[in-house]
């Protein structure tokens, strides 16, 4: 063993001189080539060596060669921010535009930027792309994208005026900035803007840069591009203006909210007349040719303010947009939409709201209403935000919490039939329950003892609510009353969830009697679900969109998903049938119409700061809010008493002449339908209530859309609209 181990070790040792060997040979053979290409390249280099004037120039070269390479690494590390910022997609329309319609297709007002992109530059009058080449870019067709005898040009009067007199920025420049950057004042800012003009031109040809620059710069008024500030301004296509009004407009460019017309008329003018001379000293038209229009200066129209929908406007334009934000409309930022916007309701929920607050509001401290009706299928028609959007732009029936109070109720009940543990006929007791040290009063501080549980909702009795939330969660196997009424209240929360309430709803002891917070809409939209027969009713404002090209590009009914099931058929049949008891027999009496089935709960919070009616019909439902901005206590308004009027007051004027659908579940009356249309019908029934038909409304409306739409003469115009406010609107008197 002890020789196989010598003779191993005397190999390995033989193995390892062999190795260093080999590699000390290799570096010395390698160190000896590279001496001889060391020397071969000295060799061919000393022929190369030259003096005098030569060894200058080529020193000369050498240091330039260094710096444009260290430029070119700078150039490239300022243009990466621009490449970043620019995007393929900028070139699309970003602007969002919305114009909205009513149901019958009659145009109610428009939201965000007034935006017009339809046109071909060839469609644009010469004149006016002459004004606009005079005074922002006169060798637009003979640059790269940077005018640099223009820049040079606009420093050299600069600095003779001691003061910017003149801008260097070309016409591509300037698009470079609006579709991609801001106005801020920094190097950064004109360096991106100098490399994506660079982009811009090797993107896009002369005339499509120029297209894209008449249609996004910002024009003053809430309008981008030149063909909707003509519309806005003059209330003409782009292609009839006068070379007096395309000077007017080419004028916008330079400071659109300084010479807006309709801000200062004069400024406008003077600023035209600078445009025309510029059209003169560019060659482009002869002082002659622009002699009448200086005589003969631009009038916009004017531009009072009309009335307007305005809170409804507001909220479906919210809506718009988070269908945009959802993909749901594609690119498309121009839009127009088609609305569930009915103008009949909205008129008399307006009059409605303000009637009752003038009449009745000084007596029970009470400031502001809101109101929104709505379709069973969750189609809003008509939205009160307030008294008066001059005032106040703030929606109180879409962005204000309020605590709903009793109105809550139909919820916990419709969670408690839906676990299977009551029954229209169930036999309740209205009894003390606490919760911790928690006990909650009925209205009138005592106990009616046992009722069935139709009566304790029509009576909206406060213990009900607070004894399903804890039968709820004894079902579950809880014992212990505090536990289970927690238990109660996550299954309530999760059914209000399901019905269309998204606020966020706080899990105190007295959440099943109305101590939430939730808004006007919801409360409408919750209701919907008993009206439609137990499917949720999501609010939308939309029934149809269509694109700048009137393109259809989202149907509510086809985009969207069917309405789910939330409630079974029969858990909402039986709380029609209990709600509709409301309006008959309990707190809601006041709401009740005439000749038509509803139902509905009234809802009243502590110290009367809240006052609510949730109602609806076959046909349609609402809700209604009355209180004050700022919590304050009103004199004991109830829901049964302002808020239960103003519904009736906006419903019965809705129903009026309409095929009446019955309430799932609870048989219609016979003679409902009869009186009903007997009263929309009899001539001499209509003129002693003072009321106008739904009917009647609308054909008038659809009227004086039609003398609009032939555009008829403006006196003729005037007497038909004077006329139509003639016809007597006015609320029957309220007893």
């Amino acid at each position: 063993m002890e020789f196989r181990k010598a003779r191993w070790t005397t190999r390995l040792k033989r193995l390892a001189l062999s190795v260093d060997a080999w590699i000390g040979a290799s570096l010395y053979a390698s160190g000896q080539r590279a001496g001889e290409v060391y020397e071969r390249i000295r060799s061919a280099t000393d022929r190369l060596t030259v003096s005098g004037p030569k060894r200058l120039a080529a020193e000369l070269a050498s240091e330039g060669l260094n710096v444009g390479i260290a430029g070119a690494i700078v150039m490239l590390m300022l243009a990466i921010p621009a490449f970043q910022e620019g995007r393929e997609e900028a070139l699309k329309n970003q602007v969002f535009a919305v114009t909205f319609l009513d149901r019958y297709g009659s145009e109610i007002g428009h939201r965000g930027a007034r935006h017009d992109d339809s046109l071909k530059l060839e469609e644009f009058p010469d004149h006016l792309l002459k004004a606009v080449l005079a005074t922002e870019d006169r060798r637009f067709y003979d640059h790269f994208g940077i005018d640099i005898f223009g820049t040079f040009r606009a420093l050299t009067v600069n600095a003779r005026a001691s003061g910017v007199v003149q801008g260097g920025s070309s016409l591509t420049q300037q698009l470079a900035k609006n579709l991609f950057l801001n106005n801020e004042r920094s190097l950064d800012r004109k360096i991106k803007e100098a490399f994506l003009s660079l982009w811009l031109e090797y993107r896009l040809t002369k005339n499509e840069i120029l297209k894209l620059y008449l249609d996004r710069a910002y024009m003053g008024g809430g309008t981008f591009g030149v063909a909707a500030a003509a519309d806005y301004y003059f209330g003409k296509s782009v292609k009839d203006v006068s070379l007096a009004e395309a000077a007017m407009l080419a004028g916008l460019f330079k400071a659109p909210t300084k010479f807006a017309p309709h801000v200062n008329l004069p400024a406008a003018r003077a600023r035209a007349n600078d445009v025309l001379n510029a059209m003169v000293d560019a060659g482009f038209m002869t002082a002659g040719q622009v002699d009448s229009a200086k005589r003969n200066p631009a009038t916009p129209i004017d531009r009072r303010r009309d009335s307007s929908p305005d809170y409804y406007l507001d909220w479906a334009f919210d809506e718009t947009r988070k269908l945009a934000e959802d993909g749901k409309l594609g690119p498309e930022r121009v839009l127009t939409v088609k609305t569930p916007y009915d103008p009949a309701i909205q008129k008399r929920a307006d009059e409605a709201v303000e009637s009752i607050l003038r009449q009745h509001g000084p007596a029970y401290r009470a400031k502001q209403a809101a109101a929104v009706i709505m379709d069973p299928d969750g189609a809003v028609r008509a939205i009160v935000g307030g008294r008066d959007y001059g005032a106040s732009q703030f929606n109180r029936a879409t962005s204000s919490l309020r605590q709903p109070g009793s109105s809550f109720k139909p919820y916990v009940y419709a969670a408690a039939m839906s676990a299977g543990l009551y029954k229209p006929t169930t036999i309740v007791t209205d009894r003390p329950v606490c919760i911790g040290n928690w006990c909650p009063n009925n209205y009138g501080r005592s106990y009616a003892g046992s009722m069935p549980l139709t009566v304790a909702l029509a009576k909206s009795i406060n213990t009900i609510p607070v004894q399903m939330s804890i039968a709820i969660g004894k079902a579950t196997g809880e014992t212990h009353e505090a536990r289970a009424a927690r238990i109660g209240r996550t299954k309530i929360v999760e059914t209000c969830r399901a019905m269309g309430l998204t606020t966020p709803l706080t899990d105190t002891v007295s959440l099943p009697i109305g101590a939430g917070e939730v808004t006007v809409i919801e409360q409408a939209a919750g209701y919907a679900v008993f009206a439609n027969g137990g499917k949720r009713a999501k609010p939308y404002g939309a029934f149809e969109i269509r694109n700048s090209a009137g393109e259809e590009i989202y149907r509510h009914d086809r985009d969207e998903p069917a309405p789910a099931q939330v409630l079974s058929t029969q858990v909402a049949y039986e709380m029609n049938q209990m709600l509709s008891t409301v309006p008959t027999a309990g707190t809601g009496r006041r709401a009740a119409l005439d000749g038509v089935i509803s139902a509905g709960k009234t809802g009243t919070t502590n110290g009367y700061k809240d006052a609510w009616y949730v109602g609806y019909t076959g046909n349609l439902v609402g809700a209604i809010w009355f209180g004050n901005d700022d919590s304050s206590e009103t004199n004991n308004m109830t829901g049964g008493s302002l808020p239960a009027m103003t519904w009736k007051e906006i419903m019965g004027f809705a129903h009026q002449g309409i095929e009446l659908k019955p309430i799932p579940g609870v048989t219609p009356q016979p003679g409902d339908a009869k009186t009903v249309v007997a009263k929309a019908s009899d001539p001499a029934a209509g003129a002693s209530a003072g009321h106008m038909s739904r009917k009647s409304f609308e054909v008038l409306s659809a009227v004086g859309t039609m003398f609009k739409s032939v555009e008829a003469p403006r006196a003729a115009r005037a007497s038909v609209q004077a006329g139509i406010r003639g016809v007597p609107t006015g609320l029957s008197v309220i007893r």
